[in-house]
């Protein structure tokens, strides 16, 4: 969400241009960050003829101090966290908060307690665990306890008990796209158990080989919205391929939320593919005949067993 709302920002400059008739659009991205690509990606795949103004790599603008030293002379507002005696540089919208920059770019030192806003401290979480349902239907969470809520509702209120139980917390080395390392703290508590709850409901309704496909999937899918191709056609292919997955991903998932950790307790769906007569290790259904194994794992060990003959015959030669 945090980084596709970037493509969101772009597409939303390029109907504005078009509206009042510009040929130009910009964005204030650094020259060594992601950003600048995922913006001028995604201006250039609406708007194929559009000129780009990107003031960090073309005025002469070489550091965030003469950026705000050029801001406090055209009278244009700057954030506290963006000024140069911030500690550190935040981003953040409903899904995360990510900060990174000056007390944060030593990767060897631990991230200081004042740099969390949205997750308080594990240890000091509540000694309680916090139980909590969400329903899912055909794969988007729509309620939590039982009570349907809107998107934005719902991932709030994933926030606060998210927060409420030092949940989300990530220190991470990212690798930028224009091949750079950078360090960062990542706090995302709804999503974070958000996350463990569609996993939930998806373990008893995908099938073996469609989830594991969809596992295979998702990293070349993170890669492309990290780098900006929100808009490119094999984006839109792999979109298709999960929507398809998420036909059946309905039901409700059962949380244990405690001290930093979020735990699937529990998980039901009228499309479950779980049997549990089928794999109880008392008496069961008739479906399956234990005997069966046997030709299973014949067939499965034949090319194993080739091999071996093999190892053997070389050491007797």
């Amino acid at each position: 969400m945090a980084l596709r709302s970037r493509g969101r920002i772009a597409k939303k400059q390029i109907e504005i241009a078009e509206k009042v008739g510009a040929d130009a659009v910009a964005h204030g991205a650094t020259g060594k960050g992601n950003d600048q690509v995922r913006f001028e990606l995604a201006y250039y795949a609406l708007k194929p003829d559009v000129t780009v103004i990107a003031p960090w790599r073309e005025w002469n603008l070489t550091s965030r101090t003469r950026l705000i030293e050029f801001a406090e002379q055209h009278q244009i507002p700057i954030a506290k966290d963006k000024r140069g005696d911030a500690p550190f540089s935040v981003d953040a919208n409903l899904l995360h908060a990510s900060s990174e920059g000056k007390v944060l770019e030593d990767p060897g030192e631990e991230v200081p307690d004042y740099v969390y806003s949205r997750t308080i401290d594990p240890e000091k979480a509540p000694d309680k665990a916090t139980y909590i349902t969400v329903d899912f239907e055909r794969g988007d969470a729509v309620a939590i306890d039982g009570n349907k809520l809107s998107p934005a509702a719902l991932l709030t209120s994933l926030n606060e008990l998210g927060r409420a139980n030092g949940i989300g917390r990530l220190d991470l080395v990212e690798n930028r796209f224009v091949g750079m390392k950078s360090r960062g703290m990542y706090e995302t508590p709804g999503g974070t158990v958000l996350l463990a709850a569609h996993r939930g409901i998806e373990s008893i309704t995908l099938d073996r080989g469609a989830a594991h496909l969809k596992d295979e999937l998702m990293p070349k899918y993170a890669e492309l919205v990290y780098n900006g191709f929100w808009f490119a056609p094999e984006r839109e292919m792999l979109q298709a391929a999960i929507d398809r997955s998420q036909e059946f991903v309905t039901g409700r998932v059962k949380l244990k939320l405690y001290k930093g950790g979020v735990a699937v307790v529990g998980r039901e769906s009228k499309y479950s593919l779980y049997d549990q007569d089928l794999v109880t290790f008392e008496e069961g259904a008739v479906a399956y005949d234990h005997r069966d194994a046997a030709g299973f794992i014949k067939l499965n060990a034949l090319r194993l067993r080739t091999l071996g003959q093999r190892k053997r015959k070389l050491k007797l030669d």
